[in-house]
């Protein structure tokens, strides 16, 4: 059969049909042994949801131990604020984390993290070094990057090719900040040591399965998730990057499992016949692996957030897993429970903070692309499945309603400069959606950015329907379903803010931080009170 596999229809086929030959790798992980008295944080550090003076500052230990934490203005730290962090204890696989405070604005931050021994009090692990920017609090340029789809359909960390390379390819633009649009792991794609090609020639070799067996299987318990987490932290080229880029974490489905809902039923590779204990264990270690501030008691576990970064730059960081009723063939007729994808709370809550932004450009950060197809198999009546929103062409119906009514409040509201970004479906494009050309047409134009993936198989593209119109300005697929990294088909993006025009440039980039497609996008004035710019 000669079609190109969709990306879902190949993790579809590799869930039902097995993976083969899972050996455990020979090769030593490339972690320096310390004495066994000191810590030994081997998986760096993550800096997280910088917002105006505050920082978040991660680290994972070894054992049980005490963070501390030292920022410095000067990279010789000749004058040092200390902090006295949290234990790193097993309850919380031994990370921790600390939200600095009372940072200055527009100031580059030199951060030293270390952990002390419990027993002694003394030992100290080898110091940590980091470096991020703060925003400034006048008008200034931002640039910031995004992508998601990190490890998936068993490409892992080969150090022959040189590992997560687009992280690198990040680093090098050196942007304030980077948005994981989600797939941080992929908790159902288990790696084997080897994989070949039709002839049985070795294409791509995982390292690190002797420190990280638990990539060997899917996950199911906590312990497993959490190790899913860690492996990704073993890459050279992600620690480097995350100690000196700030990020902001979303999450999508393969936290959990694949085309995760409440209804979802598992294949025969899970002992584990209960999606919702998953989906407990997931949480629990994506909230202690992501770099983010924690939200309040209030909903302990929230992931939907608001990052006011500058005066010019609201993003706002949407959750579509958490709160969507289930798979279904997405076409019902009305909303109810049933076709709910972000939920009633949480789009109440994005319109509020829309409504109430002063910023000129909001960037609302998607872990789905909205008019794409995105297929889940079929129903018990034999009608196609969506995971998505999109349900096909023709009226608003199914979870287009949450939708409809979030891009009607818009327009009726004047709310302008609003631009999504979003990953998932492992290629890049570029989609403008005009309500000319639209079934359902109460909106005003917008676009839609795609990246991805980080480091997993390169799919697609996948098929837009015309509800919203949705425009192919630009795409860049591979020719063949799940082309490794090595292919070349990993893509990010990166956004310019230009604080003196205001208008925003967003460009989408590949695994050598080549341009394949860039946009100037014009900022419109506010249709409604003053103008809420500087024309300095």
């Amino acid at each position: 059969m000669s079609r190109n596999l969709s990306r879902r229809e190949f993790i579809q086929h590799s869930a039902l049909t097995g993976i083969a030959g899972i050996l455990y790798s020979r090769q030593a992980p490339a972690i320096i042994q310390s004495d066994s008295a000191r810590p030994a944080p081997d998986w760096g550090l993550q800096i997280g949801d910088v917002v105006g003076d505050r920082a978040i500052i991660w680290s994972r230990a070894d054992k049980s131990s005490r963070m501390l934490v030292e920022w410095s203005l000067d990279e010789q730290f000749s004058r040092v604020e200390k902090i006295r962090g949290p234990h790193a204890l097993e309850v919380s696989d031994f990370t921790a984390r600390v939200d600095l405070t009372h940072l200055p604005s527009a100031a580059e931050i030199f951060l030293r993290v270390q952990f002390e021994d419990l027993d002694s009090g003394r030992a100290r692990s080898e110091p940590l070094l980091g470096k991020f920017r703060t925003p400034a609090a006048k008008p200034s340029d931002v640039r910031f990057v995004w992508s998601g789809d990190t490890a998936g359909q068993g490409w892992g960390i080969d150090l022959n090719f040189g590992g997560m390379k687009l992280y690198e390819a990040m680093r090098q633009v050196q942007p304030h900040f980077f948005i994981h649009s989600g797939d941080t792991i992929y908790a159902d794609g288990p790696l084997q040591e080897t994989v070949t090609d039709a002839s049985g020639n070795v294409v791509w070799t995982n390292a690190y399965l002797d420190a990280v067996p638990e990539k060997l299987k899917v996950a199911e318990t906590l312990h497993e998730y959490r190790r899913h987490h860690l492996y990704n932290r073993y890459d050279a080229n992600n620690q480097r990057f995350s100690a000196e880029v700030p990020q902001i974490w979303q999450w999508d489905d393969h936290e959990v499992v694949n085309n995760w809902s409440d209804d979802k039923t598992l294949d025969n590779r899970y002992s584990e016949r209960n999606v919702r204990t998953l989906a407990c264990h997931a949480t629990r270690a994506f909230l202690e692996y992501a770099p983010m501030r924690w939200h309040s008691q209030v909903e302990a576990e929230r992931i939907y957030r608001h990052i006011p970064y500058s005066r010019d730059l609201d993003v706002f960081v949407l959750d579509m897993r958490s709160y969507r009723g289930p798979n279904s063939y997405n076409r019902q007729e009305s909303s109810s429970d049933a076709t709910d994808f972000l939920g009633e709370r949480q789009l109440a809550w994005l319109k509020d903070k829309l409504q109430k932004s002063r910023a000129t450009w909001k960037i609302i950060a998607a872990d789905m692309p909205i008019g794409l197809l995105i297929p889940d198999g079929s129903d018990s009546q034999g009608r196609a499945r969506f995971e998505g929103l999109a349900n096909g062409d023709g009226p608003v119906l199914g979870r287009e309603f949450e939708i409809a009514n979030l891009l009607r409040f818009i327009k009726h509201e004047e709310l302008v400069n609003i631009v999504w970004l979003t990953a998932d479906v492992h290629y890049c494009a570029a989609h403008y959606y005009d309500p000319n050309k639209a079934q359902f047409q109460d909106f005003e134009p917008f676009w839609e950015f795609v990246a991805g993936p980080i480091h997993a198989g390169s799919f697609g593209p996948n098929t837009l329907e015309n509800t919203f119109g949705p425009q192919l300005v630009f795409q860049k697929s591979p020719p063949v379903a799940n082309t490794s990294p090595a292919g070349g088909y990993q893509f990010f993006g990166q956004v310019d803010l230009d604080h003196r025009s205001k208008d925003l440039t967003v460009a989408l980039k590949d695994l050598n931080g080549a341009t394949v497609f860039s946009k100037r996008l014009n900022a419109q004035l506010p249709r409604r009170g003053r103008r809420h710019w500087d024309a300095d």
